[in-house]
């Protein structure tokens, strides 16, 4: 795989739709009660060193799949994480409940965990270390 990973962005952009669209149809989908200054802003920087490493690979910090069939392995893992995770927001549409909160903010940190893990990217595997702490906790703050 070259320095752009097509797969990737694919993946950041069908985790980005429900989201984007969430948004657009209910304005309250996304409102914080967590004020927590270094758990919001350690999720940020997570959340987008996760979309920028799953898209682009950054020259000698990642080391490529690292058996043979790696890229099967890894378009249908994150394939299935990705339908599970559309799932998630259509069974989860309403309210905010600790079980909807949680699913949805797992499902995608396991995807960029896995996708770093399977390029053996390092800066992927930060980002989702650290997006997944955030973005969990908040979440789990977040509900109800």
């Amino acid at each position: 795989m070259s320095w752009f990973n097509y797969y990737g962005l694919i993946a950041v952009a069908i985790i980005l739709i429900p989201n984007i669209i969430s948004a657009v149809v209910d304005k309250s989908t996304f409102e914080n009660k967590y004020d927590n200054k270094p758990i919001l802003v350690s999720e940020q920087i997570g959340r987008y060193g996760c979309m920028a490493f799953t898209v682009f690979n950054i020259p000698y910090t990642y080391f490529n799949f690292w058996f043979s069939h790696a890229l099967s392995v890894y378009l249908i893992v994150n394939g299935t994480l990705l339908v599970l995770y559309l799932l998630g927001w259509i069974v989860f549409r309403k309210g905010r409940n600790a079980v909807k909160m949680l699913y949805l903010s797992i499902t995608p940190t396991v995807i960029f965990l896995f996708g770093g893990i399977m390029l053996l990217s390092v800066p992927l595997i930060i980002s989702s270390v650290i997006f997944g702490i955030g973005h969990i906790a908040i979440s789990y703050k977040n509900k109800n």
